[in-house]
């Protein structure tokens, strides 16, 4: 009888390890292990907000390395996987792959696509909105009292950004900007006289343009996107006689830029120290121009001593001869 419960135990045991192993495989091992939910983001813009409302609520899962653009993301196997165990999927809505991973990794998760900017302080509410309702309406997550503590995070953010603006002078300051910047920039006060897009889609007739402009009207600062690449803008920049400043628009491209509120503060510092640079250099231009003057005005000096020389030696010659 003894002998016959434990055959029965292992046998239970057994068919228990045989259902874990094929509910793992099928994609619920994670719910068995864990009862939090899986949350698979694009980008790290879309991870900091769910960090931010829900980190400790949720498993987050980052898709595209926020080093380069989303667009020109190259999947890998692994991100077949981490679709195969999403709750809940949270995308841009410009990234080509996403509903190709969703195919190829089988996945029932839904798709939410949170559409907008998010580079300026206006756009960001709006993306902590909508992420708040998509972890409300899709996996019943209720965050609405740390979307409230954001969203005042955010306040002191603009509030921020507008004394920093009119301490360092922004607005009205020409700049060329990068297309994907031009909202955090325009934001900030400048007078953006050029916006070139993305190098591959650059002309040579649009080159042409942004140069034209961006002499023109003076401009001082050519202001880039990390993720675009910064060849054009440092080309730019030399043609036009500005300082070329890269900002970043994806948290976690830099120690302790863990949400777009630390990256604004960031790019900000960024923008004021390409502007010590720019003053700098322009004095150095002006201490260069007024040097130039000066050496004029000395060769000129000797010139007109020398002619005094040879007139009065001519002169005298002309006496003597007499």
């Amino acid at each position: 009888m003894r002998r016959g419960s434990l055959l029965l135990l292992s046998a239970l045991f057994i068919l228990f390890v045989c259902n874990f192993s094929s509910a793992y495989a099928s994609g619920f091992g994670r719910s068995i292990m864990s009862s939090k939910p899986s949350v698979v983001c694009t980008t790290t813009v879309l991870s900091s907000v769910v960090v931010d409302l829900a980190g400790d609520l949720v498993s987050v899962d980052v898709i595209s390395s926020p080093a380069v653009c989303p667009a020109h993301y190259d999947v890998r196997p692994s991100d077949v996987e981490a679709f195969r165990g999403a709750d809940l999927i949270l995308a841009h809505g410009f990234e080509p792959w996403v509903d190709e991973l969703k195919k190829a990794s089988g996945s029932e998760a839904p798709i939410v696509r949170i559409r907008g900017a998010w580079n300026s302080p206006k756009a960001l509410r709006q993306i902590y909105i909508k992420v708040s309702a998509a972890l409300s309406d899709n996996l019943g997550i209720n965050v609405s009292d740390r979307l409230s503590r954001a969203l005042r995070g955010i306040d002191s953010l603009e509030s921020w950004l507008k004394s920093v603006s009119e301490e360092n002078h922004f607005v009205g300051k020409p700049v060329v900007c990068m297309l994907f910047q031009k909202g955090f920039v325009s934001s900030l006060g400048f007078k953006i006289v050029a916006v070139y897009g993305p190098p591959e889609k650059v002309s040579a007739k649009q080159y042409e343009t942004v140069i034209k402009n961006g002499t023109e009207h003076h401009a001082i600062l050519v202001i880039d996107n990390v993720q675009s690449g910064t060849d054009l803008g440092r080309k730019i920049a030399s043609e036009i006689g500005a300082v070329e400043v890269a900002l970043t628009n994806f948290p976690q491209t830099a120690p302790n830029l863990n949400n777009m509120t630390q990256v604004m503060r960031w790019n900000v510092q960024r923008i004021i120290d390409a502007l010590e640079n720019a003053e700098l250099m322009a004095e150095v231009s002006s201490l260069k121009g007024q040097i130039e003057t000066w050496r004029t005005a000395a060769i000129a000096t000797l010139i007109a001593a020398a002619l005094e020389v040879i007139i009065i030696a001519a002169l005298l010659m002309r006496v003597r001869r007499q």
